[in-house]
C-alpha cells in the first residue's frame, strides 16, 4: 500500500476518534446539567374592602291579618265584595238579616222609655209626703196629731223613696238594654277592620253564621309592608357580635338586608331587621329573626320561600385567598404554598373564617403582596426553586442545551 494511502486512512481514524471522544463529552455535559426550574402561576394577594353577608333562608308572612267572624248570630243577606280584591277598612263585607236586631232594638227603646215614666210619676209622689212628715214632727210634739198617724206618714215616704230607687234600676237595666240591642244591630253589617287584599269567602249568601264561628268568613292580609321570617344560629349571633365589639367591621355598616327570591334574582327594595327573638330554640340552637320590606306591587306574597341576604358588617382590609390556592394537611388544618424573594416555594399555615364567592377570608396567615401558587401547586414542595409567571398568562417555553426548539 502506498504511504500516501496510508497516511490518508490514519488521518481519517483519527478525526473519527476524535469526533466520538466530543460527541461522548458533550453528552455527559448535558446528563450532569440541572433541569430548569419547575414553572408555577401565581397571584399576588392585596388587602381589599369586603361587605360580609349571612344568607338565611325564611318565609314571607302578612305585616296584618285579619280573620272575619260575625258576632251575632242570623243569615247572611248580601255579600259586598269581589273576591281577591282590594279592600278598605270600614267597608261593608256582609251584610246579617238585621230585622230581629231592630226588633229588639225598638223592643228596648220602647221600654226604656216606660222605665223613665214610672221613675218620673214615683219622684212625684216624695215631695208631698216628705212635706207631710215635716208637718207631723213638730204636731206629734204638742199632741195635735196622734203618733199613729205620724208612723203612717213616716212609713209612706220611705215605700215612696224605695219605689224611686227601684224605678231608677229598672231605667238603668233598661238603658243597658237598650245599649245591648243597638250594639247587636250594629253588628249586622260585617265591615272590614283593616286595610288589604282579602280572600275567598267561606259563605255564601242565604246561609246561616253564627256568632264567633271557628271557621272564619273570609281573611283580609295586609301585604304592604310585608314581614319575611328567618332563622339565624345562635352561635352565627355570637360570631357576630364578637366581630363588631372586637372593632373588626365598621361601626354602623349593619342591618341592610336584600332578598333572594326563587327563581334566584333579587328583590329590588332592601329590608330592615325588625325584630330579633330573645329566646334560643333548644332544639335548634337558632334564633328566631324578622325582617320588613315594603312590597308596594304587592310581589311578595304570604308564604313564600325567600332567602334573606343580611350585611353583617364591612372588613376593610380583607386578605381573601383563590380557593384552587388552599390546601389541607391531613389534620385539616388549611395551608398555602407562596413563592418567596428567592424564588423558593414556602409553606404558609391559614386562619380562614369563611368562604366569599370562590374566594376564602383570612384571617392570618398571609400579608399583602405574598405570591400565591395557584397553578403547578402539586408538582412543587416547600424549598424548590421555581420560575414564577402570573397565573392565567401562557407559559413561556423553556430552552433546553443540546435540543432543538421550535416557537
Amino acid at each position: 500500500m502506498p504511504f500516501s494511502h496510508w497516511r490518508k486512512h490514519a488521518i481519517i481514524g483519527v478525526l473519527f476518534l476524535l469526533a466520538v471522544l466530543f460527541a461522548s463529552s458533550c453528552s455527559q455535559k448535558q446528563a450532569s446539567a440541572p433541569p430548569p426550574p419547575m414553572e408555577v402561576g401565581f397571584v399576588t394577594v392585596q388587602p381589599e374592602r369586603v361587605v360580609l353577608t349571612t344568607e338565611l333562608p325564611g318565609r314571607t308572612a302578612a305585616y296584618l291579618v285579619a280573620e272575619i267572624r260575625p258576632q251575632v248570630n242570623g243569615i247572611i243577606k248580601s255579600r259586598h265584595f269581589q273576591e281577591g280584591a282590594f279592600i278598605k277598612a270600614g267597608e261593608l263585607l256582609y251584610q246579617i238579616d238585621p230585622g230581629p236586631y231592630e226588633a229588639a232594638h225598638n223592643q228596648a227603646k220602647a221600654a226604656l222609655a216606660t222605665s223613665q215614666a214610672d221613675l218620673a210619676t214615683a219622684e212625684a209622689n216624695v215631695p208631698a209626703l216628705r212635706a207631710r212628715v215635716e208637718r207631723y214632727t213638730g204636731l206629734v210634739k204638742i199632741n195635735a196629731v196622734g203618733q199613729q198617724e205620724f208612723d203612717d206618714a213616716s212609713a209612706s215616704l220611705r215605700q215612696a223613696e224605695a219605689a224611686v230607687q227601684a224605678r231608677k234600676a229598672a231605667v238603668e237595666a233598661s238603658r243597658a238594654a237598650l245599649d245591648n240591642a243597638r250594639i247587636n244591630l250594629s253588628y249586622t253589617p260585617i265591615k272590614a277592620p283593616i286595610s288589604g287584599r282579602i280572600g275567598r269567602s267561606n259563605i255564601t249568601v242565604g246561609a246561616l253564621a253564627t256568632a264567633y264561628q271557628p271557621t272564619a268568613l273570609a281573611m283580609i292580609q295586609q301585604l304592604d309592608p310585608i314581614y319575611v321570617d328567618v332563622v339565624q344560629s345562635n352561635a352565627d349571633l355570637l360570631r357576630l357580635r364578637n366581630n363588631i365589639e372586637s372593632g373588626r367591621f365598621a361601626k354602623g355598616s349593619q342591618g341592610k338586608v336584600k332578598l333572594l327570591l326563587e327563581d334566584g334574582t333579587t328583590y329590588p327594595i332592601p329590608g330592615t331587621l325588625e325584630f330579633r327573638d330573645v329566646t334560643v330554640d333548644p332544639t335548634t340552637g337558632s334564633v328566631s329573626l324578622r325582617l320588613i320590606f315594603p312590597n308596594p306591587k304587592q310581589l311578595l306574597l304570604p308564604g313564600v320561600f325567600v332567602r334573606a341576604v343580611v350585611e353583617e358588617g364591612v372588613r376593610e382590609q380583607a386578605m381573601l385567598a383563590p380557593q384552587e390556592a388552599v390546601t389541607r394537611d391531613p389534620s385539616g388544618t388549611p395551608f398555602v404554598l407562596v413563592v418567596g424573594g428567592d424564588n423558593k416555594v414556602e409553606r404558609r399555615t391559614l386562619e380562614v373564617e369563611r368562604t366569599i364567592g370562590n374566594r376564602w377570608l383570612v384571617t392570618k396567615g398571609l400579608n399583602a403582596g405574598d405570591r400565591l401558587i395557584v397553578e403547578g401547586v402539586g408538582k412543587v414542595r416547600p424549598g424548590m426553586a421555581v420560575r414564577a409567571v402570573p397565573a392565567g398568562k401562557p407559559t413561556a417555553s423553556v430552552l433546553t442545551p443540546g435540543k432543538e426548539n421550535h416557537v
